[in-house]
C-alpha cells in the first residue's frame, strides 16, 4: 500500500484519514479543485516519458501511442475541465410555483467525500486519472487502485502521485485481489470501477452492503455495422485502426464485423490490405503494434483463432506475448469467437442478410458499448440509433466518441452504468443538492 507521508496504513486508516481532511472543507474550494487539476496535469506532461516507459514495459505501447491515448488524452480533458469548471459549479436556478411566490430555488453541485476509484490494466494510466481528475473536480478525497495487472504503471503512479498531489486527501493503493478486497469492504461514498462484468458484479455487491452508488465502466462485444455500396478501403483502413489499436485490447474496439454475404470477401480482401499498411507485412517489427498484456489473456485468445476462416494474420508467439492482426472469414454466431468479449487483436466478420437480421442479431445479445456503423444511407442510421440500445455510437469512425468531453462516455445494461468525461464527471462524483430558500417575513 502506497500512501504519501504515511507508513503502511491499513484500508480502514485510509479512509479515515481521506474522510477527516474531507470534513476540513478544504476540498470544496474551487482553488484547491483547480490547484490539484493544474498539478495532475503537472505530472502528466513533466513526468510523461516514465509514464510511457512504464507503458511499454507492462503493453508494449510506442511512445506515440502511450503519448496519444493515454498521457495527452488526459491533459486534454483535464483541460477541458479546468476551462469549464467555475462555470459548472454555478448554482442552477429553478423556478417555483405560484403558490410558493416570493421563494427562490437552486441547485447546488455537493461533493460525496470518500471516492473509490479502481483502474483496469489496458488503459493504465487513462483510466486511473481521468476518473481521478473528475473525482477532485468535484470536490472529493480519493483512493486511487491502479491495476496490479500493469505492474510497471501501476509502481510508476504509487511513485508519481504523491510527489504531485495532496497526500491528506488522495492515496493511491497498490496490491491485487486481497487489496482491493479489503479496500472494498470499506464504506465510500462513491466507487468507480472500469473492467469486467464479473469483477462489476463483486464491486457492485460489496457496494450495496454500505448503499454506496457505483459507476461501472464494463464492455462487452461492440459491433460494426458495414453496409452494402461503402468506400470498403476506407471502412477497412478505419477498423484496422480502431480494432488493432492497444493490440486489440480496448473496451470500445470493434468486436466484431456484421455485413451481407455479397460484400464481405470484399470487406475481408480490404481488411488484410489496410493490416499490411498499417502494420507492415510482420506486425511484430512494427514499433506501432503492442503486445498481450500476459500468458493467461494471450492463450486466452490464441484458443479463439480456430473459429473461422482466416484471412490475414493467425501468427503468435507466446515468449513475446504477440499475436498478429488477425481478420477471421466465414465466422458462426454460435463459435467460441463469439461467445465473449474479445479483447484482443482477433476481428471475425459474419454475414446477415440485411438491416433487419442485423439489427436482429444485436438485440439478441447483451447491450454492447459501442455500436459503429458505416453506411451512406440516413434511413440506416436512424434505424440503428431508434432500433438498437448501446452506451454510444460511432458512425463512420471507431473509438472517436471518446475523445469528445462534451459526450458523456459509459455503458447500459451489461456494458455498465454511469457515465464521465466533461461535466458527466462532475455530476458523477458530486450530488445535485436541491435548495428552496422562502423568506420568514
Amino acid at each position: 500500500m502506497s500512501a504519501a507521508g504515511t507508513a503502511r496504513e491499513t484500508p480502514a486508516e485510509v479512509v479515515a484519514r481521506l474522510r477527516a481532511a474531507f470534513r476540513t472543507g478544504r476540498t470544496r474550494d474551487l482553488s484547491w479543485r483547480t490547484d490539484q487539476l493544474t498539478r495532475l496535469r503537472a505530472l502528466l506532461t513533466e513526468r510523461g516519458d516514465a509514464l510511457a516507459e512504464a507503458l511499454h514495459a507492462d503493453l508494449g505501447k510506442s511512445r506515440k501511442e502511450a503519448y496519444r491515448t493515454e498521457i495527452d488524452f488526459t491533459v486534454r480533458e483535464i483541460d477541458h475541465t479546468l476551462e469549464r469548471l467555475a462555470g459548472w459549479l454555478e448554482p442552477e436556478p429553478a423556478p417555483v410555483p405560484a403558490v410558493l411566490a416570493g421563494a427562490t430555488a437552486h441547485t447546488v453541485q455537493d461533493p460525496l467525500g470518500v471516492v473509490l476509484v479502481i483502474a483496469p490494466w489496458n488503459y493504465p494510466v487513462q483510466l486511473l486519472l481521468a476518473p481521478v481528475a473528475g473525482a477532485l473536480a468535484a470536490g472529493n478525497t480519493v483512493v486511487a487502485k491502479p491495476s496490479e495487472l500493469a505492474p510497471a504503471t501501476s509502481a510508476a503512479l504509487a511513485r508519481l502521485l504523491p510527489e504531485y498531489l495532496d497526500g491528506d486527501t488522495l492515496t493511491v493503493v497498490e496490491g491485487g485481489v486481497p487489496e482491493t478486497t479489503a479496500l472494498l469492504a470499506e464504506r465510500f461514498d462513491h466507487i468507480f470501477y472500469t473492467g469486467n462484468g464479473t469483477v462489476g458484479r463483486i464491486v457492485m455487491a460489496a457496494a450495496a452492503k454500505h448503499l454506496t452508488p457505483v459507476t461501472l465502466e464494463l464492455g462487452g462485444k461492440s459491433p460494426a455495422f458495414v453496409d452494402r455500396d461503402t468506400d470498403l478501403k476506407t471502412v477497412a483502413a478505419r477498423l484496422v485502426s480502431g480494432k488493432f489499436l492497444n493490440t486489440g485490447q480496448t473496451c470500445v474496439a470493434p468486436d466484431y464485423v456484421l455485413t451481407d454475404p455479397e460484400t464481405a470477401p470484399a470487406l475481408t480482401d480490404a481488411l488484410a490490405a489496410a493490416v499490411e499498411e498499417q502494420f507492415g507485412t510482420d506486425a511484430s517489427q512494427s514499433p506501432e503494434y503492442g503486445r498481450i498484456v500476459n500468458e493467461r489473456h494471450f492463450d486466452r485468445l490464441v484458443s479463439l483463432l480456430d473459429s473461422g476462416r482466416t484471412v490475414t494474420g493467425g501468427a503468435h508467439d507466446r515468449d513475446t506475448k504477440y499475436i498478429a492482426p488477425t481478420v477471421l472469414a466465414d465466422v458462426a454466431p454460435d463459435s467460441p469467437v463469439m461467445q465473449e468479449e474479445i479483447f484482443g487483436p482477433v476481428l471475425p466478420v459474419l454475414t446477415v442478410d440485411g438491416l433487419d437480421e442485423a439489427i436482429g442479431f444485436i438485440n439478441d445479445r447483451d447491450k454492447p458499448l459501442a455500436l459503429y456503423a458505416f453506411t451512406e444511407s440516413p434511413g440506416v442510421r436512424e434505424r440503428l440509433l431508434a432500433e438498437t440500445s448501446s452506451g454510444g455510437v460511432g458512425m463512420g469512425l471507431p473509438l472517436a466518441h471518446l475523445t469528445v468531453s462534451d459526450l458523456p462516455f459509459g455503458g447500459v445494461g451489461e456494458s455498465g452504468m454511469g457515465n464521465y468525461h466533461g461535466r458527466y464527471s462532475l455530476e458523477t462524483f458530486s450530488h445535485r443538492k436541491a435548495v428552496l430558500d422562502t423568506p420568514l417575513g
